[in-house]
């Protein structure tokens, strides 16, 4: 303690006996007085209210502090987030994006997790670096999968998920178990086997992977809807399926010569395609013309017979005029194709009979291959 104030002399002490605060309540007494606005006052004695220096009122400061104190309590959840806000430590609320008020600081605090973004869970390997180029780290105790025809497949898949942003999905994502992420990953692994251990290898390595991807999805739902995980699963996404790499090579050769036996069928297919259409189409043009065949002669056949039943109807009306127009019309067709000379009577009994043997001798020798 300092023998004198500054400003001072000489030194007041205290008196011997007296009160052993009474230097320090005159010492502040001193200081207000030389601050601006900072007189008057007394010590707190005779119903005087103490204030705490600079002639500031305790209450309105003790005012202001409490006012700050609640302008804490006020929050804003953004758009992409819902809030659960706890009292002493237990969920009472959620609340929508946008501004709210809890009551401050211990009383009340407020959890703001992301509802709308994915969040991804590695089975059967982890990603060391994001590269480029990636770099990655396989877990077989993970990928090694049995399926159902008893063979071994390398399984490595991605599951992409979201809090479920219902009444109660952030509370239940941030409450109900321990460690979301690890119960994730446990969850798609056991579905996986699940759904792996029901389908056969030709299917998990070759166009049965989609099938294989809803199916496992579908039951990591359930069972994370059945913890009440507060999850939504957005998607499962294999990444690698392989047989194992102590016999990959073999398995390779068992794609290899299927995909060439599909190739020989498809070929097989595509050449019986090209030649029965064809085939089909000459039969069918064959089938057409004999029809049209026997279609003509049938009715050639009826017009005859027609023909012949006319002229025997004509025949018994008029018999000698349908026997001399059947003579004119037997000699039209036969007297155009003939060398013919025409006489009268006269003339035929004065013209002396000529019979061309010669060149009836050398007819049979001009068509070749005709019998003698």
């Amino acid at each position: 303690m300092p023998d004198r104030f500054p400003g001072e002399w000489p030194p007041r002490r205290p008196p011997p006996g007296g009160d052993p605060f009474a230097e320090l309540r005159d010492l502040w007494t001193q200081i207000r007085a030389r601050i601006p606005g900072g007189g008057g006052g007394g010590g707190g004695r005779g119903g005087v209210v103490p204030s705490f220096g600079f002639g500031v009122n305790p209450f309105l400061v003790l005012a202001l502090v409490v006012a700050a104190w609640l302008l804490t309590g006020i929050y804003i959840v953004r758009p992409d987030e819902r809030g659960v806000v706890l009292r002493f430590g237990q969920v009472v609320r959620e609340t929508e994006p946008g501004p709210h008020y809890h009551l401050p600081w211990p009383i009340e605090q407020v959890l703001r997790p992301s509802v709308t973004a994915i969040r991804k869970e590695e089975v059967g390997f982890r990603t060391l670096s994001a590269g480029p180029p990636a770099d990655y780290r396989e877990v077989p105790a993970e990928a090694l999968m049995l399926t159902g025809d008893e063979n071994i497949v390398k399984l490595e898949f991605i599951v992409q998920y979201k809090v479920r942003a219902d009444a109660t999905g952030t509370t239940d994502f941030l409450f109900n178990v321990r460690d979301p992420q690890e119960t994730v990953r446990a969850v798609g692994e056991a579905a996986m086997r699940e759904v792996v251990g029901r389908t056969k290898i030709d299917d998990a390595l070759t166009e049965g992977k989609e099938r294989v991807q809803l199916d496992a999805q579908k039951t990591m739902q359930d069972v994370l809807n059945r913890y009440g995980t507060g999850v939504e699963v957005v998607t499962v996404k294999l990444q690698d399926v392989d047989p194992p790499n102590q016999v990959s090579d073999a398995f390779k050769d068992v794609i290899s010569a299927q995909q060439d036996k599909e190739r020989l069928i498809n070929e097989a297919r595509g050449y019986a395609n090209d030649v029965v259409p064809r085939a089909r189409g000459v039969a069918a043009q064959l089938i057409n013309e004999a029809e049209a065949y026997r279609e003509a002669k049938v009715r050639e056949a009826a017009g005859s017979a027609q023909r012949f039943v006319a002229v025997q109807e004509a025949y018994a009306t008029a018999p000698d005029v349908t026997r001399r127009r059947l003579y004119l019309e037997t000699m039209e067709q036969i007297l155009p194709n003939m060398n013919k000379i025409v006489m009268d009577d006269l003339s035929g009994k004065q013209a002396v009979p000529y019979l061309p043997l010669e060149p009836l001798l050398r007819k049979p020798s001009t068509s070749s291959g005709a019998a003698p």
